[in-house]
Formats: C-alpha cells, structure tokens, sequence
C-alpha cells in the first residue's frame, strides 16, 4: 500500500489545517471578549439579587405603614392576641391601684364605723378581712379590664382609633410628634386612653371608687429612642425609593441574563441567588426578633414576641412568595436545559403526552397543525399572560405563584399535546 496521499486527500488536509489555525488564532480574541461580558453580567445578577431583600422591604414599608388600610391590617391583630391583652391588663391594673388604695379605704371605712359607737371588737375583727377584701377587688378588676381588652367592642374601637390615628402613627415615622414620644433613651406610649376606657368600663360595673382615678397619663416603653431615630431615617430613604428600588432590582437580572453567553444558565442562577437573597432576609428577621426578645425584661418577652410576629407577618409572606418564584423560575431554567436528568424528564413527558394522544385517538386535523405552526408564539403567550397574572395579583403568596406556575404547565402541556405537523400525502405510485 502506497503512503502517498491523492490530491483530493491532500486538498482536504490542508482545508482540515487551515480550519484549526483559525480557531486558533480567533479564540482567543472571542475568549476576552465573552470574559468581560460574563464579568458583567455576574456583577448585575449579583447585585439585583443583592438589592431584593432591600426592594421587597421598601415596598412593604410603603404599602403596609404610608397606606391607611394597610397599616390597620397590620395593626389591627396586635389587640386581639392574648399576650399582648395580658401585658396590657397588667400594667392598667397598676397605674388604677396606684391611686385606689382598697386596704386603706376599708381601713378608713371600718375607723368610721367605730367612730359611729361601734364595738372595737367587731372593728377589729373588720380590720382582719381588710387584706383580703384588697385582693378580691383587685382580681375583679383585673377580670373586667382582661374582659374590657378581650370584647369584640374594643377590639372595633381599637379599629377606629388607629384608622383614625394613622396619620399620627406616619407623624412618628417623619419626626413629628404624637402619642408616641421619646423620653430620655426610650419611646413611650401614652396610656391615658386605655385607663380612660378602664374607668368606664369599672364604673358601669359598679365599682365607682374608680372614678377617683384622675386624668393622668402614665407611659409604658415600647422602644429604644436610638430604634426609632434610626427607624425614622430608613422610613424616609425607603418610602423614597419604594417606587423605582424594585424595577432597578428586576432590570439589573434581566440585563444580566441578556449579557450572559448562556442565557439559560444565567436565569438558572439568578432564579437561585434571587430565592437565597430572600433567605437571608428571612434570616435576619428571625435575628432580629431574638435581639429584640431578649433586650426586653421577662414579663414582656410573649407580649413583645407576639407583636413584632404580628407587624412583620405581610413581610413574611412576601418573602415567602418571592422565595417560591425564584425556585421555580430555576426549575424551569434547569429543565429546558441540556443535562441528563432535564433531557430523561423532557422525554419521559414527551412520551407520556405522546401515549396518551395514541390511548384517544385523537386527529387534531387543521387544529393540530395550526398549534404545530404556531406553538412558539402559543408558548411565548403562556407564558406572558402567566407574568401578568402574578404582576396584577393584589396580594399574590407563594402558593399563588405555585398554582400559576402549575396552571402554565398545564397549557404548555396541552400545546404539546395538540403539536401535530402536517403529514405529506402518500404519492400515487404508477397505473399499469
């Protein structure tokens, strides 16, 4: 056998060479070229995903604490849970008792009696039940004012009042002064409704010593006043940057994605970074109840636990639904993707659809081919109208998202199942 190669060998061996001497030459420049791009666009991923957490607080500080309704909605639980209504009936039963001494007033009520010529041995003996006498009012009263906090009447008027005092409550949030003050190093609250309420409520139950309560307005603290000057700087940057924040947040990804070589691997990760940048918000709120819980005295821990749970809830929720987007988002980016386990998927519903398309007997006719033309427009719509959906929900959570995205997979599954291409119609074949 001859080592000479033909000319048509030779022809194709140097095509063979120059091919590999110019991927040689061009890949590097194409190598730096997708380097700086993929930098990039890292950074914007990164960094949209960073500003999420901070995007989601503005808005809920926007929508749950400037908006009316809102901010009723996520008060109004705050009197209706039994450690708060605990907390507060312990400290308006001791501001009522600091100025109805019931041992004393008994005391003075037997000393007139004996005045009056009756025997020291039965004042005396009268004397002894004055203890008790003390301690039977006050867990009466301590029982009307928990049934006072714990009625469906209060719990209304409490709706009313802090409807009404919204304003005072943003009033707290810009710096102007309220029901709330700060006093030395602490916020106080004043008290002076609730005890106004309390006295009503003793009086028509007929203990009228209550009236002997003046008008006076006792505090409780509520916060650290450095919280709250912190608290009323963020309030101001955040409502500033409710409106634009989350669209730079959603712009940044979506830029980054664009510049990504691999725009699918690319929307993987961001799917990803977006749901972990939600739990580490999630982490921080759990942080920050457990500081809060524990820079407060004992007697208040389930009380300030149960309300900082209530403030934050719609904040919660938030994150959860967000979380659930980004996972799902992922999802789908890995399973149109390339790997084993995503193309077995793809295959095995391909085939399930397929078989069950064969078990009907289905002919989708005109139909089916239509679909077939059309099904990336068909697809692209889906998916659109599944955006505009979670875009427009008032409050959408994170089975809301769930049950769009199974929704979406529904239809696109039906697009597949109706995908029939037109078949060519067999060609006659010879008349003998």
């Amino acid at each position: 056998m001859s080592g000479a190669l033909s000319l048509d060998e030779r022809a194709e061996l140097e095509r063979l060479r120059g091919e590999v001497e110019a991927l040689r030459t061009a890949r590097p420049r194409a190598r730096r070229s997708i380097s700086w791009k993929a930098i990039l666009s890292a950074l914007l991923i990164v960094l949209g995903c960073a500003l999420a957490p901070v995007a989601l607080a503005t808005v809920w500080t926007n929508r749950q604490v400037a908006d009316t309704d809102r901010f009723v909605a996520t008060v109004s639980p705050l009197i209706r849970d039994p450690a708060v209504q605990a907390a507060l009936t312990s400290r308006v039963v001791d501001a009522v008792f600091t100025y109805v001494d019931v041992r004393a007033l008994a005391d003075e009520a037997v000393d007139a009696l004996g005045a009056q010529g009756v025997p020291p041995r039965v004042t005396d003996r009268l004397h002894e039940f004055t203890v008790p006498l003390a301690n039977s009012v006050r867990d009466f009263v301590r029982t009307k004012v928990a049934e006072l906090f714990a009625s469906q009447q209060f719990a209304q008027a409490w709706d009313r009042t802090i409807r009404v005092a919204h304003e005072q409550a943003d009033a707290v949030l810009s710096g102007s002064a309220s029901a709330v003050s700060i006093r030395g190093e602490k916020v106080t609250l004043d008290l002076a409704p609730f005890i106004g309420a309390a006295k009503q409520q003793l009086v028509d139950a007929g203990l009228t010593a209550a009236n002997r309560v003046p008008d006076v307005h006792p505090t409780i603290e509520i916060a650290d006043a450095s919280a709250l000057v912190k608290a009323q700087s963020a309030y101001t940057t955040l409502n500033r940057l409710a409106t634009w924040l989350p669209w730079v947040s959603i712009a940044l990804i979506a830029i980054g994605v664009v510049l990504a070589r691999n725009r699918r691997r690319a929307l993987l990760v961001s799917g990803l970074g977006f749901a972990g940048s939600m739990l580490v918000l999630g982490t921080g709120l759990l942080i920050a109840r457990v500081v809060l819980i524990d820079a407060v005295p004992n007697r208040s821990a389930a009380s300030t636990a149960a309300s900082y749970d209530i403030i934050v809830r719609f904040l919660r929720d938030g994150l959860r639904t967000l979380l659930v987007l980004g996972l799902i988002t992922a999802l789908g980016a890995f399973l149109t993707g390339p790997s084993a386990t995503a193309v077995r998927i793809r295959h095995a519903g391909a085939g399930a659809l397929a078989w069950l398309r064969g078990l009907s007997g289905l002919r989708a006719g005109r139909l089916g081919t239509w679909v077939h033309t059309y099904r990336g427009v068909l697809r692209g719509a889906a998916l659109g109208l599944a955006v505009l959906v979670l875009v427009f929900l008032d409050q959408p959570t994170g089975l809301a998202v769930l049950m769009v995205a199974v929704l979406l997979a529904v239809f696109l599954a039906v697009i597949q199942f109706l995908d029939q291409p037109a078949t060519a119609a067999p060609t006659p074949g010879p008349t003998g």
